[in-house]
């Protein structure tokens, strides 16, 4: 655990929901998860979601042609 002095705010509901809700905007989400994540004053907590999200798209794109591929060879083969 870090020790730090600065003691980052509980994120609200409702913030919870406009962050996901402008997250899943398809070109604005992914520019938001940037700023978000990378920001120095947004909430930690929030930033440590951006991040996550931001890998789980990377994780995502490396996939799907692997998966395309896959089946692919599935349906020739």
């Amino acid at each position: 655990m870090e020790n730090s002095e600065h003691q980052d705010s509980v994120v609200s509901f409702k913030e919870w929901l406009i962050t996901i809700f402008v997250a899943a905007i398809p070109v604005i989400g992914i520019i938001m998860l940037f700023i978000w994540g990378f920001s120095s004053n947004t909430n930690r907590n929030k930033a440590n979601f951006a991040k996550a999200t931001l890998i789980l798209y990377v994780f995502l794109i490396v996939c799907y042609p692997i998966y395309i591929v896959l089946y692919a060879l599935l349906v020739v083969g």
